[in-house]
């Protein structure tokens, strides 16, 4: 039986001494200290830090240091495996649990938390009644909820229901355990401020630490160039191949098919392979491991590819097509040029209006009309709801999930702990964010004036760089 006496907290040096032992690395990156100061005395946290910055090290730290175990919500499973892998090779305590795992070893690993310091599963896989009452029960020491990728439950393109109940899990394991010390650390790439606030709000964050990396990077030439007719987009894409032979790189396609036919189109001439939602699972980790061992010299990809992959010598990123959210770009254009050295973000845009070519304009108009239809068919459903009811009984199709969660994003529903709602009286409508909005962002940053790097700062909430401009955009550079 463990008591939740509070362990004492570690010193700076004791902390320094872990890291330096487990990573092998001379001392932090700032603002890495900052962050694993702020988790290890228990506070809550909310962490703004682009791609590449080394987040999971943050977290994943104090929860080694410290008695019990620490939960890490991820949305994505090759995430998890990814890093629960590192953690075993350096002899850390770690497991995953998700729905590719076999019962068995999921039975397993529930039976022998007490072992672990860290335990990585996805919010779906958390809120399940098996693993929920495994964690409330008595002789489990919980020290902490890690939530990474926390934009998700804003985003519309990564929109993910269970996320929006996230907010009641520290409440109900208090609830279970009530001297527990439980603080809450949210991490995510790209949030602007309108995104932070709804972050905090959602997940119940008490006066939380912020700690913010501003994304940019002087090494990181954006360009965006008009390419008025299919053929000329890939006529544009053959030209830039021909100018970074050799260089690794990835390209981005919005759909699979576009993902397989550029990739059948190159592949006599290049060492390519797609990858996309279709490609099974195991046939995507021999891709990303011969994409880091250069045996790929890239990869045709949508946005499934590249979340925890760490490849710091990849030297460049083309949008064959642009992405329909901004914080979507700025993600995939991160991947370039980790190592500080110069890369390059390309993407091709067809004209503002589509006469020439209108596959953009239909792909948003697409992303705007499956976005309000969701809305509207929630909404629908919404209306037929119990005002009190339990998750279990409404949310069996996902259409149901997501009518809650709708509702809970309007300020129309609460959440009484992961599993029972309260719709309430239409009140005062809460900010949230609209798809038509976030459409109309990225079409400002293709085809707006001024400079790139100013425009994607501004809007995430940033200081711009010094100057007139950053110097190093197709913008700046004309």
């Amino acid at each position: 039986m463990h008591h939740n006496t509070q362990p004492t907290t570690p010193t700076w040096p004791q902390i320094r001494a872990a890291f330096q032992q487990i990573w092998g690395y001379p001392d932090f990156r700032p603002p890495q200290d900052a962050i694993v100061r702020s988790l290890v005395t228990g506070q809550d946290t909310l962490v703004i830090l682009p791609t590449g910055a080394g987040k999971s090290i943050c977290f994943q730290l104090p929860a080694l240091l410290q008695q019990g175990l620490t939960l890490v919500v991820s949305p994505l499973v090759a995430l998890m495996e990814n890093q629960v892998q590192e953690l075993r090779q350096r002899h850390q305590p770690a497991a995953a649990l998700h729905s590719d795992r076999p019962a068995p070893e999921r039975r397993r690993v529930l039976q022998n938390l007490h072992r672990l310091r860290l335990l990585y599963l996805s919010p779906e896989t958390l809120l399940t009644p098996k693993v929920w009452e495994r964690l409330c029960q008595p002789d489990i020491l919980l020290n902490g909820l890690i939530i990474d990728e926390a934009h998700c439950l804003v985003q519309w393109g990564d929109f993910r229901p269970a996320y929006r109940r996230l907010g009641t899990v520290r409440p109900a394991l208090q609830a279970a355990k009530p001297n527990a010390r439980f603080p809450v650390a949210a991490f995510t790439a790209t949030a602007d401020p309108a995104t932070r606030k709804i972050i905090r709000q959602v997940l119940g964050l008490r006066s939380p630490q912020v700690v913010c990396l501003s994304p940019y990077r002087p090494n990181l030439h954006l360009n965006v160039t008009s390419a008025w007719t299919p053929q000329a987009r890939r006529s544009r894409l053959q030209r830039f191949l021909a100018d970074h032979t050799g260089q690794a790189g990835l390209v981005y396609v919005r759909t699979r098919r576009d993902s397989e036919a550029i990739r059948t189109w190159l592949q006599s001439r290049y060492r390519v392979a797609a990858y996309h939602a279709g490609v099974s699972s195991q046939q995507r980790r021999q891709i990303e491991a011969d994409w880091l061992e250069n045996r790929l010299q890239f990869v045709v990809c949508t946005a499934a590819f590249g979340m925890g992959v760490n490849k710091p010598d990849c030297r460049w990123i083309v949008h064959f097509q642009a992405p329909l959210l901004l914080s979507e770009y700025l993600q995939e254009v991160g991947r370039a040029g980790r190592d500080g050295e110069r890369a390059e973000a390309l993407t091709l845009v067809s004209d503002r209006w589509g006469w020439s070519d209108p596959q953009d304009q239909q792909r948003r108009q697409f992303f705007l009309r499956q976005s309000a239809q969701q809305q509207r068919e929630a909404l629908a459903l919404a209306s037929q709801l119990p005002v009190r009811g339990d998750l279990r009984e409404v949310a069996a199709s996902k259409l149901g999930a997501t009518a809650l969660a709708l509702l809970h994003g309007m300020g129309r529903l609460r959440w009484q702990d992961p599993f029972h709602y309260i719709i309430l009286e239409p009140g005062q409508p809460q900010a949230q964010m609209n798809p038509t909005t976030a459409a109309e962002q990225m079409q400002q940053y293709l085809y707006g004036r001024g400079c790139r790097w100013w425009a994607i700062l501004k809007k995430f909430g940033f200081a711009e760089p010094p100057g007139a401009g950053c110097g190093h955009c197709d913008r700046c550079l004309r």
